[in-house]
């Protein structure tokens, strides 16, 4: 098994393919810290530039963005509150807290060494365990996705937020929006209204902006607040070493366990990694109630759960051409483009390639610590600096351009209005946002599962639950919903015992 990787090492650390590598890296952080923009879009825009470049070239450029990326949403996450990635949004929830409380440097510094954590981990499965755990994948059939989407709604709506009921209400409503649009099934437009733009359904994007971006526009507006924080609340000096988060090191191997795990099921994606990461690491703490409230170790758990899906998620694609990701999907793109077939031949026939490029997911990760920590964090920090009054419509003007680069549609715009009215709404009325989001990203992925496997069961609902994978799911999901009343019992409990 090694024997590929050492043969690889040559043709992987050429000078071509270093270059690549480097420029993809800070690329892709550069696209991540854009709001609106995505690993997905950024390797999109790349393809066709590669024709003409050796295929390990294009794949290291490849491979940098997709780690650059996935890092570089981090960066307004912790200094605005606007995911630069879908996968940042867990982010959000300490990183903005420790970014208002003048700890912006290390939130980031503990944002970047835990994605080039994560990234590592991952990258060390993809070379590893890549034949074995993508056999795990063929037992997973329509019924099992549709309880692992369940089970990531409900541990998400009850476990993220302080109150499980407005936790569920938001669910709810992500799942509505998710059925906006052509039902995958049978093809037919439900809830368009006659509107074109309507019939893709609600783009992740204008629904991730106007949700988390917009709200704090308005507050800012509010509050017009004339003054930036100092440059010496800036200086990195003092922000803490990286030695200071590896105290950290059981949430980072928990989350990147949990991130391999989820990059390896195809369609997960790092959005269910970073928030599955960011509760159990709450759930772990002997302080949970710090989550959210600037914890640095919530920070750790999101990002590098997310940056453990990166690598992970390539072990279906390449392995049995089944993405585990939307931006393995287009890398997948990106190797047809090349013709390389995604298969068990690819390992036989073009080792070097394959090889290659698990050799550049482990570099470009490696990369995030002296070009994430030193260069993209020190530039983007000194946003901070501007009076938060003026920085109201510098987030307008980044979201608006991010938005209407999507599909060029002003409907977009329209929509991203109405989604930031209904976020800043939810903001004041104590809603938490997180599980709307991901009632839209898994809504679909659980209706079109439930009713495949109601289609092939003849309408049996037994086939939901007979298979033992379901089994163990819906046991976990009876677990999360039972948490809460759990906890309040015991919290009822305790309260009685200290008043006798």
């Amino acid at each position: 098994m090694f024997d590929p990787l050492l043969q690889a090492l040559p043709v992987a650390f050429a000078w071509s393919s270093i270059l690549a590598m480097v420029i993809g890296t800070l690329a892709g952080i550069l696209v991540g810290a854009l709001p609106g923009l995505s690993a997905t879009m950024g390797i999109a825009v790349l393809i066709p530039l590669t024709f003409g470049l050796d295929p390990l070239v294009a794949l290291g450029m490849m491979a940098g963005i997709y780690n650059g990326a996935m890092y570089g949403g981090a960066i307004p996450a912790v200094l605005l509150r606007i995911p630069g990635t879908p996968a940042a949004i867990a982010t959000t929830f300490d990183g903005y807290v420790m970014s208002q409380q003048g700890r912006s440097g290390f939130a980031l510094k503990v944002a970047v060494f835990s994605s080039a954590f994560g990234g590592i981990m991952s990258a060390i499965a993809l070379m590893t365990l890549a034949p074995p755990l993508s056999k795990i994948t063929l037992a997973f059939g329509p019924a099992e996705y549709f309880w692992v989407a369940v089970f990531g709604l409900a541990s998400i709506s009850v476990l993220l937020g302080r109150d499980p009921v407005k936790g569920l209400i938001a669910a709810c409503f992500g799942l509505v929006l998710s059925t906006v649009g052509i039902d995958q099934v049978t093809g037919h437009e439900r809830f368009t209204f006659d509107t074109l733009e309507l019939s893709s359904g609600f783009h992740i994007v204008v629904l991730l902006v106007g949700l988390y971006a917009l709200p704090p526009v308005f507050i800012m507006a509010e509050e017009a607040i004339k003054k930036g924080i100092s440059a010496a609340e800036l200086k990195f000096g003092g922000a803490g070493s990286y030695l200071d988060i590896l105290r950290y090191w059981k949430t980072l191997i928990r989350s990147s366990i949990i991130g391999i795990i989820v990059g390896i099921l195809p369609g997960a994606g790092g959005n269910i990694a970073a928030f599955l990461s960011y509760n159990e690491a709450k759930r772990a703490s002997r302080d949970p109630d710090s989550f959210g409230q600037g914890n640095p170790e919530g920070v750790a758990a999101a990002e590098c759960g997310n940056n453990a899906d990166n690598a992970a998620a390539m072990i279906p694609a390449l392995t049995l051409g089944v993405p585990g990701s939307s931006v393995s999907a287009v890398i997948l793109g990106g190797l047809l483009v090349h013709g390389l077939q995604p298969g068990p031949a690819l390992f036989r026939e073009n080792a070097d390639v394959v090889y290659g490029f698990m050799i550049q997911m482990l570099v470009t990760s490696i990369l995030l610590i002296p070009f994430g920590g030193l260069l993209a964090t020190r530039l983007f920090s000194q946003v901070l600096r501007l009076p938060r009054v003026m920085l109201a419509p510098l987030i307008i003007g980044l979201t608006v351009v991010g938005v209407y680069c999507i599909n060029n549609s002003i409907f977009d715009l329209y929509m991203m209005l109405c989604f930031g009215l209904v976020g800043y709404c939810m903001e004041k009325l104590k809603f938490p946002l997180a599980p709307a989001v991901l009632g839209l990203i898994l809504g679909g992925m659980a209706e079109t599962n439930l009713r495949l496997t109601m289609l092939i069961s003849g309408d049996d609902w037994r086939a939901l639950v007979q298979n033992t994978i379901s089994q163990i799911i819906i046991a976990l999901v009876v677990v999360v919903l039972l948490y809460p009343v759990v906890r309040t019992l015991m919290a009822n409990r305790a309260a009685n015992q200290g008043e006798t």
